[in-house]
């Protein structure tokens, strides 16, 4: 196909990978070689995949694996992933300030922009119940939350003298980081992954980076314009924030064999996490409730065989054609391209086509290359 003139768009993609950790460092080096722009890991305890339905008549890799909830931390995985590579940018998509306390944000991402000599994003969001609640941490407020940790985040960066905080999350007297970023005066940015409008809203005031996940054109074009709105009423130049995006990928030659894994129940299982007011748009209400949000709200371990398969039985199959990128690189390089004339800079894509075919493993990877190619040369 004819490329379109993009100036620039980045492509990175998802950096999660199993024990043994050298092999996975390994693909890290093989993912900067090939020449992704960003590589990026999911900050979490938990899946959203609950083990319930974690079988091989689901999902053929739990054949595999016997657990979904196999990560590796985020930020000691980041850190050697920095040592080991030399261009690429690196940062957690996302992270969040339930389990870290604001300080230690600020300076655990300070010494990760040393040790990958200012190559590291500090992606963060307002959290997701799964990896808060069941260890016993009170979820409360989370935007609100968020807001005032990125608030004692840049204090802390900016000023080399003590500093006090009065909030309604956090307090500080006398507290102090001397600690200085690896090129003066320049902080690892801060991207938020923001899909509502009271987030949105933030980070046009506070965000270096929009980071949003899953979302489809119209809600892209829709959030980038409150975002830069936002930037405009603080009297900050909207362009200095990165539109980015983070999206799941279903990836054939075959557009029919796109659809016939997105018509999968484990396809129809990352549908969860979207909001309720995704699922009126088709006429059916989510199946765990009628506010129901999934990304904030689900707790995997928390329901059964049956509640799930229930629950997956409700979720129609369009819903996940819509909100997943899929189809041949052809179609995909088309798609982005979409969201590139509307502002897009930035995309980082997680293939999962394996997940709901195993045999589509090499394949997908192989245009996952095609698409590469086509944007990086």
């Amino acid at each position: 196909m004819t490329k379109m003139d993009i100036d620039g768009i980045k492509i990175g993609t998802q950096g999660t990978f199993l024990p043994p950790f050298e092999d996975g460092i390994n693909t890290v080096k093989r993912i900067e070689e090939l020449g992704y722009d960003s590589i990026w890991w999911a900050d979490h305890l938990m899946s959203f995949t609950p083990e319930s339905i974690w079988t091989p008549d689901i999902v053929e890799l739990a054949a595999y694996q016997n657990t979904p909830h196999v990560f590796f931390e985020a930020l000691c995985t980041i850190a050697v992933a920095a040592w080991s590579t030399k261009r690429i940018l690196l940062g957690p998509a996302v992270t969040e300030a339930f389990r870290r306390h604001p300080a230690m944000l600020a300076q655990a991402f300070l010494t990760l922009d040393h040790i990958s000599k200012g190559r590291v994003i500090l992606g963060i969001g307002a959290g997701e119940r799964e990896n808060v609640t069941p260890y016993g941490i009170k979820w409360n407020k989370p935007v609100g939350r968020l807001e005032e940790a990125i608030k004692i985040i840049r204090l802390l960066w900016e000023n080399d003298e003590k500093v006090d905080f009065e909030g309604k999350f956090w307090k500080l007297k006398d507290a102090v980081l001397g600690l200085e970023p690896y090129e003066k005066g320049k902080y690892p940015p801060i991207w938020i992954a923001a899909m509502r409008p009271k987030m949105l809203e933030m980070t046009g005031r506070l965000g270096d980076g929009w980071l949003p996940a899953n979302l489809d054109l119209n809600r892209y074009k829709d959030g980038l314009r409150i975002v830069r709105d936002s930037a405009k009423r603080a009297g900050r130049n909207p362009d200095e924030i990165t539109p980015a995006l983070f999206t799941r990928a279903v990836l054939d030659e075959d557009h029919e064999e796109c659809h016939r894994m997105l018509g999968t129940l484990m396809a129809k299982n990352y549908a969860l996490v979207l909001p309720s007011e995704m699922f009126r748009r088709y006429g059916v209400q989510h199946p765990f409730g009628e506010n129901f949000y999934g990304l904030l709200e689900l707790v995997p371990t928390r329901y059964n065989r049956k509640m799930m398969l229930d629950a997956l039985e409700k979720v129609p199959a369009k819903l996940c054609e819509d909100q997943t990128l899929h189809g041949t690189p052809d179609e995909v390089i088309g798609q982005i391209e979409k969201y590139a004339k509307i502002g897009l800079k930035h995309i980082a894509i997680f293939n999962i086509s394996f997940f709901l075919d195993i045999r589509k493993l090499k394949s997908s990877f192989g245009c996952m290359k095609k698409i590469l190619t086509y944007f990086k040369g």
